[in-house]
C-alpha cells in the first residue's frame, strides 16, 4: 500500500513550492496582491478566476515557481486540490494560506493507485505536502489508508478475493490490532447460520461460505457492531444475472470492504468501544447444491424465508449476521449496529451511483450520520423504512419473501427485510452503497470506492472519541 505517512509531513520551514488555492470570490483581491510577473502570467493565460483556472507562476530564481488553482470548493472538502496531488511533479509543497485542513486527504489519495496487475507507466515520485498542524497527520494518514484498503479490496477480482481471502484480510487486521478472530465455516454453519451456509454452499472447494467475526476493545466500553455484506462474486444463482449485470459483481463484497476499513479505523485510532465486526462471506455460485427458487429457508432467528429470486441473496446472509450481532456477547448487547451492503439496484435508480441510501430505525442515529456526512463531504440520503410496504414481504408459505414481486420500492423492501432481524430497541443503520466510481475524478479513480465510510467514521468519532 502507498506510504501515505511520507506524503504529509510537518512544516519546519524546509524548501517547498507554494500552492495558491484561490476561491473565485477572492480572485480579484488575490490577484491585486500578486507581483507584476504573476499578473502577467495570469493575463497571458487569459485567466478570469473561474473554477478550474490554473497556471504555473514564476518565482525569483530561474528554477523557482508556484502553482495557482482556482477552486470553488470549501476548505472542508477533501477534494479541494486533489488534482494537484495527481499532476504536479515530485517535490515538496505548502499552501500559501497555511493549513491544508481536510484537503490533505484528497492530496494523499490522489497518489494511490491499484497496481496489483498493471504497474503504473512512468510513475511520478512522491508529492509531499507540508502542514503546520502535525497533530492531525496520524488521523489523516489512517483515514487515507482505510479508504485505500476499501478501494483495493473492491478492485481485486473474485479469483483473488474469495471468502478465504476476505478471511485472510480480517486475520491480518486482527493480528495487527490485537483483536480476536472467530470463523465459522462450511458445514459448521448449518445449525448456527443456515442462511449464510445455503447461499454459499454451491461454491467450489476452497471457497466455502463462512461467518468472520472480530472482537476488539475493553469489555466495559460501549459495544458496537459493524456488519458488511461479503458476496465475493454474485452470479445471481440459478436466477442467473445477464452478462452485463455480472461484469462488476466482483464488487458485491463492497459492504465487507467498507466494514473492514471502518473497523481498521476504530482499532487504529483506539476508539473507546467494544467492537464486534461481522463479515458473512460467500460466493453466490451455480452448481448442484445451489439454492432454488421456491425453496423455504430457516434463518438463525427462526424466521422462515421463501426464495422468490436467488439473486436476492445479500439480504439472506445479512439476516443471519444481523441476528448474531444483536445477540451481543458476555451478556452485553450492542448499543449501535451499522451495516454496509451493495444491496439493491433500486437504490441506484433512486439516488444514482454516488449517493448511498441510508435507512435507520433511530432518528438520532440517522441525524448524526447525516450531519457527519455533510461535515466530511461524504454524502448520504435517508430513505424511509416505510411500514406500509411491509406487506410486500409476505409469503403464502413462509414468514418472509426474499424478493417481492412487482419491482417497486426495492431498496425499501430490502431494508424492511433486514429490519426484521434487528431488535427495535437497538439503534441500527443500513447503508445501501454502490461502492464503485464509474468515472474518474481528482483523488477518486474509476473503480472501487468507499462511499459512506468517512461519514460513518466521523459519526463514530463524534459519539465516542474522548
Amino acid at each position: 500500500m502507498t506510504d501515505f505517512s511520507a506524503l504529509l509531513v510537518p512544516d519546519r520551514g524546509q524548501a517547498a513550492r507554494t500552492l495558491h488555492i484561490v476561491h473565485p470570490d477572492s480572485w480579484e483581491t488575490w490577484l491585486a496582491a500578486q507581483p507584476p510577473r504573476s499578473r502577467a502570467i495570469v493575463a497571458a493565460h487569459r485567466l478570469t478566476g473561474r473554477p478550474g483556472n490554473r497556471a504555473v507562476l514564476p518565482g525569483d530564481a530561474p528554477d523557482d515557481w508556484a502553482m495557482l488553482l482556482v477552486c470553488n470548493e470549501a476548505k472542508s472538502s477533501p477534494w479541494r486540490f486533489a488534482s494537484l496531488g495527481e499532476q504536479l511533479p515530485e517535490g515538496h509543497y505548502r499552501l500559501a494560506d497555511g493549513d491544508p485542513e481536510a484537503g490533505a486527504l484528497g492530496w494523499l489519495l490522489a497518489q494511490h493507485r491499484f497496481d496489483r496487475y498493471k504497474p503504473a507507466e512512468n510513475p511520478a515520485g512522491p508529492r509531499v505536502l507540508l502542514t503546520p498542524d502535525p497533530a492531525r497527520i496520524d488521523e489523516l494518514v489512517a483515514l487515507a489508508e482505510s479508504v485505500a484498503l476499501a478501494r483495493d479490496l473492491i478492485n481485486t477480482p473474485a479469483e483473488d478475493m474469495g471468502p478465504a481471502e476476505l478471511q485472510a484480510v480480517a486475520t491480518k487486521l486482527a493480528t495487527e490490532c490485537g483483536a480476536s478472530l472467530t470463523v465459522t465455516m462450511g458445514d459448521a454453519l448449518t445449525g448456527e447460520h443456515p442462511l449464510i451456509h445455503i447461499v454459499g454452499r454451491a461454491a467450489a472447494p476452497g471457497r466455502e461460505p463462512r461467518l468472520i467475526e472480530l472482537e476488539w476493545g475493553q469489555s466495559d466500553h460501549p459495544r458496537i457492531a459493524i456488519i458488511g455484506k461479503g458476496v465475493c462474486f454474485d452470479t445471481g444463482g440459478l436466477d442467473l444475472k445477464p452478462a452485463g449485470a455480472m461484469r462488476l459483481m466482483k464488487k458485491d463484497m463492497g459492504g465487507a470492504a467498507h466494514a473492514l476499513a471502518l473497523a481498521r479505523l476504530v482499532m487504529q485510532r483506539r476508539l473507546p468501544v467494544r467492537l464486534h465486526l461481522l463479515i458473512p462471506a460467500v460466493e453466490n455460485a451455480v452448481s448442484g447444491p445451489a439454492m432454488r427458487p421456491g425453496d423455504v429457508l430457516r434463518s438463525r432467528k427462526g424466521l422462515t424465508v421463501e426464495v422468490s429470486n436467488t439473486d436476492a441473496e445479500g439480504r439472506l446472509i445479512l439476516a443471519d449476521a444481523l441476528t448474531r450481532a444483536a445477540e451481543g456477547g458476555n451478556g452485553t448487547l450492542p448499543e449501535l449496529m451499522l451495516d454496509f451492503a451493495t444491496l439493491t439496484g433500486a437504490a441506484r435508480v433512486a439516488l444514482g451511483p454516488e449517493l448511498p441510501a441510508l435507512f435507520a430505525n433511530d432518528d438520532r442515529l440517522a441525524g448524526d450520520l447525516a450531519e457527519a456526512a455533510g461535515a466530511v463531504h461524504d454524502p448520504l440520503w435517508r430513505l424511509p423504512l416505510w411500514a406500509g410496504y411491509d406487506e410486500m414481504l409476505r409469503s403464502d408459505i413462509a414468514d418472509l419473501d426474499n424478493a417481492p414481486e412487482g419491482g417497486m420500492a426495492g431498496a425499501i423492501t430490502a431494508a424492511l427485510f433486514l429490519q426484521r432481524f434487528v431488535p427495535p430497541a437497538i439503534p441500527w443503520a443500513h447503508l445501501d452503497t454502490f461502492a464503485w466510481a464509474a468515472k474518474p475524478r481528482p483523488g477518486r479513480p474509476k473503480g472501487g470506492e468507499a462511499l459512506g465510510l468517512r461519514a460513518a467514521w466521523a459519526m463514530l468519532r463524534a459519539r465516542y472519541a474522548r
